[in-house]
């Protein structure tokens, strides 16, 4: 982040006077620092996509097919007889402006192509001309544009900085889901081979080895046994964690990221020492070792090809039903699409708690239960011994990740869990949390270093609110529920909110739990000396 302007420079540098030129005719900026680096030709080659090759969004030739237009309008008219909600979301537009304000990329840019609304347009406007009567005929007078070198490029640009969060649908009059116009665009671009690497290599590896980061069975395993060691030393007690063993009730599948990185690593630790505690009949699976679904963010069969692997394991191993761990677009695939995708998944069982007997109806379709679910309502029943003056050190304040929030409503029971947990709770502004949640600004696949100062732009709503809390109650940590947010909020918050930290909510439950036969507890997961234990 060396080469950033410092926040408040960066602040001062946001100007929302539109440009002289209307919008068609305002040139996009293909200049390094405003794309992504493009997927790697052998990523595209390995999942079968068309047009792999070596090529650059800065140069002037994209090398795109001889036909691309024509593929576009192809893939296009398919979408749109194939999804009737494409059909409405490029009709019913009454360009009202309720949602342009309300995207954090243009609250931090001031770029009018950043209103959902606007960025939409470039859709609609040649949907309009290929597609409607009017188009056809009065071409630029109904707002309609031919399909363009120049546009697909005005596309890449632009439906690569929307992260899919859905913010701007929650406000939308007509409930137009302008994340779902993004998907549908990004697929578009997909068949002339225009798309980024920070999403094929994810789903590449997934598709190869089960997880987004393409981590070997034995790797996981290791990874585990690390995990296992390090909870030893910190609580006296050595951890049994099953894998891949058959005949156990419930499979357990988190991100991957909790595995691997940092601090997603004491969030997992957490997981596994819950389930100590409380005695779960589980199994982890070195196949399934992904919960998160970068198809979503790719096309709707990827995303249905990652979501059935879970499935297929599930039946595999004979379990009852599965828990997920905190992930955010794994829960929204789940939510919304999976019924239809890959359901009903009939051979398992509507999840019921083995402890306190509680059956989560809210899973009775997808026979998958999310984990703060699961861990709110065991505290609900009295089934976890807690010593919350373990976590006295952290003041802490909740970031409502989008997907579980907008796409599934969960918002009660992450915040139950920790202020059962945490004695010094802080929420965020009320405009800026729930429903109304800002973005990290690095989901849907935008989590890549060589666009960081259009991360840190759109990042700018979650990060002042976060530093309003910081400001008035001295907050020094972030909790959330996704991965990808506990990535991406922490260069976020080390920018905007110097200082505090990043946590998943079930390392605030490790830290808190008193294990049956543990030693007298002298860190946190981190290994940080725990209040009033310091040298």
């Amino acid at each position: 982040m060396a080469d950033l302007p410092k926040a408040d420079e960066l602040f001062k540098s946001i100007n929302y006077t539109p440009p002289s030129t209307g919008w068609m005719d305002t040139p996009v900026d293909c200049s390094p620092g405003n794309w992504c680096y493009p997927a790697k030709a052998e990523k595209l080659e390995y999942l079968g996509f068309p047009n792999p090759r070596e090529w650059k969004p800065s140069d002037v030739d994209w090398k795109l097919p001889e036909n691309w237009q024509d593929i576009v309008h192809q893939g296009f008219k398919e979408r749109l007889g194939k999804y009737r909600s494409l059909k409405v979301f490029m009709d019913v537009c009454v360009r009202c402006g309720a949602c342009a304000d309300k995207c954090h990329f243009f609250i931090g840019s001031g770029d009018p192509k950043n209103m959902p609304v606007l960025r939409a347009e470039l859709m609609r406007s040649v949907y309009r001309k290929d597609f409607t009567m009017a188009g056809k005929i009065l071409s630029t007078l109904t707002g309609s544009r031919v399909m363009t070198e120049d546009v697909l490029k005005e596309w890449f640009i632009y439906f690569y900085q929307c992260t899919e969060c859905r913010r701007c649908s929650l406000f939308c009059p007509y409930g137009i889901d302008t994340a779902e116009v993004t998907m549908m665009a990004r697929e578009l671009l997909h068949l002339c081979g225009v798309n980024i690497n920070w999403i094929l290599e994810p789903v590449s590896n997934c598709n190869r080895t089960g997880n987004h980061l393409g981590i070997q069975p034995h790797a996981f395993k290791d990874i585990v046994e690390f995990m296992v060691d390090d909870i030893e030393e910190i609580t006296g007690k050595r951890l049994n964690v099953p894998l891949n063993e058959k005949g156990h009730e419930v499979l357990f599948i988190t991100p991957s990221g909790d595995v691997f990185a940092d601090p997603g690593i004491y969030t997992f630790m957490g997981y596994l020492m819950l389930f100590d505690h409380i005695g779960l009949d589980y199994t982890l699976s070195t196949y399934a070792s992904e919960g998160g679904n970068f198809g979503l963010f790719t096309s709707a069969d990827m995303m249905k090809k990652l979501n059935a692997k879970m499935y297929a394991e599930a039946k595999r191993l004979g379990v009852k039903w599965i828990l997920g761990g905190e992930c955010g677009h794994m829960w929204r695939v789940i939510n919304q699409y999976m019924d239809t995708m890959n359901g009903p998944a009939n051979f398992l069982q509507v999840p019921k708690s083995p402890i306190t007997g509680t059956v989560f109806n809210s899973a009775a379709q997808t026979k998958m239960l999310h984990i703060a679910e699961f861990t709110a309502d065991l505290m609900k029943h009295n089934k976890l011994k807690l010593d919350p003056s373990r976590n006295d050190h952290i003041r802490a304040t909740f970031h409502d990740s989008c997907n579980p929030a907008r796409a599934m409503g969960l918002m009660d029971e992450p915040r139950y869990v920790i202020k059962n947990v945490v004695k010094n709770f802080f929420e965020m502004p009320e405009q800026t949390i729930r429903e109304q949640t800002f973005c990290c600004a690095g989901g849907s696949g935008l989590n890549t270093d060589e666009i960081m100062e259009i991360r840190m732009r759109g990042g700018l709503p979650r990060g002042n609110a976060l530093k309003s809390v910081q400001e008035e109650h001295d907050v020094n940590m972030m909790a959330c529920i996704c991965a990808i947010d506990r990535a991406t909020l922490i260069p976020l918050s080390n920018y905007w909110a110097p200082g505090v930290d990043v946590c998943g909510v079930h390392e605030l439950v490790g830290n808190a739990l008193i294990l049956d036969g543990e030693k007298e507890r002298e860190t946190d997961l981190r290994m940080n000396p725990l209040p009033g234990k310091e040298e």
